[in-house]
């Protein structure tokens, strides 16, 4: 068992909450059963995990996990150790660091793709990946300051979206139009473009989702081939940016299962 804060497994998986040492090493933290499993359940392999043999003992997901994880590099360690890795209050007994994908040179053909542009909140993007994945998008791309999609926040709140959906990041507007060529490009605003549901997303489309409080960028505008705008009867200005993503790629989705049954 490690017991040591200073022990170098233990120092290297701490240095995975700095986005730079993410970037260098090119892994990323998973924290917690769920989440682990997860990841493990879509084929990923973890380069180190550090687990609290009696934390995972204790619940039924936990014990089915350590079987799991037998096969990979595991380590005891203990349970201060594990609270030192830790971004939650309450350390969820195991944290594994994943590699991060490499990033795909193109786009496969046809579905939906939603452009994070400038998105900072990690919650919102990681809701809006986790929604992506759920809704069957073809890929999620950001622009350079979006949040880092493998922030622990935003992993959290993909809940495994990191492992079953292509990422595209940090990526230059001119870079961006290009790899969208062939595709129809919508700009979510909160007000003046057409209703979502009056969009064809049943053909290849990408949707920009602009920053939360400054909004879409000129590039964004100037790349965009129309706007798009969820009807609010009520007096809100806006909606926040996950649940506006969300409410347009559930509208996608329903497009396209009607017309795979027409």
């Amino acid at each position: 068992m490690i017991t040591s804060r200073d022990n170098p497994k233990v120092k290297w998986m701490r240095s995975l909450q700095d986005s730079r040492a993410r970037r260098q090493e090119r892994c990323f933290l998973v924290e917690g059963v769920i989440l682990v499993a997860d990841a493990l359940a879509a084929g990923a392999e973890p380069r180190l995990v550090l687990y609290d043999i009696g934390a995972l003992q204790a619940s039924r997901r936990g014990r089915a996990l350590l079987d799991d994880i037998g096969r990979f590099n595991g380590e005891d360690v203990s349970a201060s150790v594990l609270q030192s890795i830790s971004e939650t209050v309450t350390p969820q007994g195991i944290v594994a660091a994943f590699p991060i994908a490499p990033t795909p040179a193109t786009l496969p053909a046809g579905g939906l793709v939603v452009v994070l542009d400038g998105l900072r909140d990690p919650g919102n993007v990681g809701t809006i990946l986790r929604s992506a994945e759920a809704g069957g998008c073809t890929a999620i791309v950001t622009t350079s300051d979006t949040v880092d999609l493998y922030s622990p926040k935003v992993v959290r709140a993909a809940m495994g979206a990191h492992f079953r959906l292509p990422l595209v990041y940090d990526l230059a507007w001119s870079s961006l139009a290009t790899m969208l060529r062939g595709r129809a490009i919508y700009l979510a605003e909160a007000r003046g473009g057409v209703p979502y549901y009056d969009v064809d997303w049943t053909q290849p489309a990408a949707l920009i989702i602009g920053n939360e409080t400054e909004g879409p960028r000129p590039e964004a505008r100037r790349c965009a081939m129309g706007r798009v705008s969820i009807p609010m009867p009520g007096r809100a200005e806006s909606l926040n940016a996950a649940i506006a993503a969300s409410v347009i790629i559930f509208e996608a989705v329903r497009q396209q299962q009607m017309h795979k049954g027409a």
